[in-house]
């Protein structure tokens, strides 16, 4: 199986906030965003395998300040980690004030995606390399970020841990 760049991997969104997409204090609803960041991770999660890819979890999604009707959002994300069959992303959400033209990081999460062949059976995915230093920190956190979520889910037991107990030991 061909290993593929992080870089490989990104994927970009822009889209601009309407009226439909908006709460009661014009502000973008909280479940729009995590749609369109469910996509844009989506998308950089089948550019790692070419294949059907579903949504295992989302963690640590941050909402720095609200997106108002009007702004301009752009979503930018890329694999962090490949494992057997599921593939770290982290995604980061960047607002355009459309009257400024001002860019600000605004949100950001990891999701995660399981790779399944066509009657859903999780299958194997590519690994991945890293290029930049930014690259190495994300891809070194995303095993302890795995086990912390595999122990909060009832899969592992907090003792097999390796990567968390490295931490405290």
């Amino acid at each position: 199986m061909k290993t593929k760049t992080a870089e490989s991997t990104k994927a970009i969104m822009t889209e601009i906030v309407l009226p439909n997409d908006t709460n009661t204090l014009g502000n973008l609803m909280g479940g729009r965003l995590l749609h369109l960041m469910d996509i844009c991770s989506a998308i950089s999660a089948h550019r790692c395998c070419n294949r059907v890819v579903v949504t295992a979890s989302v963690n640590n999604v941050s909402f720095a300040h609200p997106i108002k009707l009007g702004d301009i959002i752009t979503l930018e994300s890329k694999i962090t980690r490949t494992f057997n069959s599921s593939m770290e992303v982290f995604i980061e959400v960047f607002v355009e004030d459309h009257r400024t033209g001002e860019k600000t990081l605004s949100n950001n999460a990891y999701y995660t995606f399981v790779a399944v062949d066509q009657i859903g059976t999780p299958i194997e995915v590519p690994k991945i390399t890293t290029e930049t230093k930014d690259e190495e920190k994300q891809y070194e956190g995303a095993l302890r970020r795995r086990q912390l979520s595999l122990i909060l889910a009832g899969k592992m037991k907090p003792e097999e841990a390796s990567e968390l107990k490295a931490i405290f030991s």
